[in-house]
């Protein structure tokens, strides 16, 4: 295993084709595998006990992940710059074209 630059752990990546997987039709178990995924396993089960599905994530903002999700400020940050905001953004591109 890995220590990344985001202070996550790479056990597998959950990146595609080089780009990131569009979270709109996931269900919570979808993002929960996501972050479990992303090395923030124990913060994981925040999404389950709130619900977060794709189409939630996707329109998180970034005190909604701060300050909702009652995570830890390091891992909801590095959760909400390299993760949250990627996947908002490459959904807004996929859906551009």
């Amino acid at each position: 295993m890995e220590d990344k630059a985001n202070g996550s752990v790479d056990t597998k990546s959950p990146v595609e084709n080089g780009q990131l997987p569009d979270p709109a039709n996931w269900g919570v178990a979808d993002v929960v595998n996501y972050f479990k995924a992303t090395g923030f396993e124990e913060q994981a089960t925040a999404f389950q006990d709130q619900e977060i599905d794709g189409k939630s994530l996707l329109l998180m903002t970034r005190n909604d992940v701060l300050t909702g999700l009652s995570i830890k400020l390091g891992p909801a940050l590095k959760i909400y710059e390299y993760h949250v905001k990627p996947l908002q953004t490459q959904h807004l591109k996929s859906n551009a074209s």
